[in-house]
């Protein structure tokens, strides 16, 4: 069965330390702003932003073992574990929360690394979590004013942001997330190629 919000928000914020809760309720006014900004339903992008993070402070062996014994991604089980808590999260939305909508349980799964061929929901989410008010990180009012502008190229400048700090730190670049990138400059180009205007919103401030 399915929780109403009232009930997710209790299950979700019991999950993680207050602060990280506030961060959930920057993320789900960022996906509302940016779901009515590009056209995509608020209420969906609302329940993803809820769940998103549910799994994040969970042991990581916790996590790891929910990847291994629900024949989840086990690829990700070779990279850092902070990539873990959005596959567990997906599984968490719909096995635990009743959450049968496909995309919105997607765009949980691809929150933080991102895939080829991103729904407009997979876009708003993932991009919420870049820009919410509480995130204070070098770089962060770039990705905000490109998000005003273009949802794919708020993303590029928030992967890119990503990628730099673990090239940086050298750590391991999960694949998924350089080809989400690739696959969003190819697809700007190609909407420039075709003469496309980029959706703007108009006069719906943020």
């Amino acid at each position: 069965m399915r929780l109403t919000r009232e009930q997710l928000i209790e299950r979700v914020s019991s999950q993680m330390p207050a602060k990280r809760w506030r961060h959930t309720l920057g993320v789900m006014q960022s996906a509302i702003w940016l779901a009515e900004l590009y056209g995509a339903d608020p209420e969906r992008a609302e329940l993803a932003a809820i769940v998103h993070d549910v799994a994040k402070y969970w042991p990581v062996h916790r996590q790891a073992a929910v990847i291994a014994e629900n024949g989840l991604n086990a690829d990700l089980l070779r990279y850092d574990a902070p990539l873990w808590h959005s596959e567990v999260g997906a599984y968490v939305a719909e096995h635990e929360y009743g959450i049968d909508d496909r995309e919105v349980v997607d765009a949980i799964r691809y929150h933080t690394s991102g895939r080829e061929g991103m729904t407009l929901l997979d876009k708003v989410v993932c991009l919420a979590d870049y820009i919410e008010p509480g995130r204070d990180f070098p770089g962060v009012d770039t990705i905000r004013e490109k998000a005003r502008l273009s949802l794919e190229e708020g993303l590029i400048a928030g992967f890119d942001s990503t990628l730099r700090v673990l090239v940086e730190r050298s750590q391991m670049i999960f694949p998924t997330t350089v080809l989400a990138r690739n696959d969003l400059i190819r697809l700007l180009a190609e909407r420039e190629q075709a003469g496309q205007v980029k959706p703007v919103a108009e006069n719906k401030g943020g």
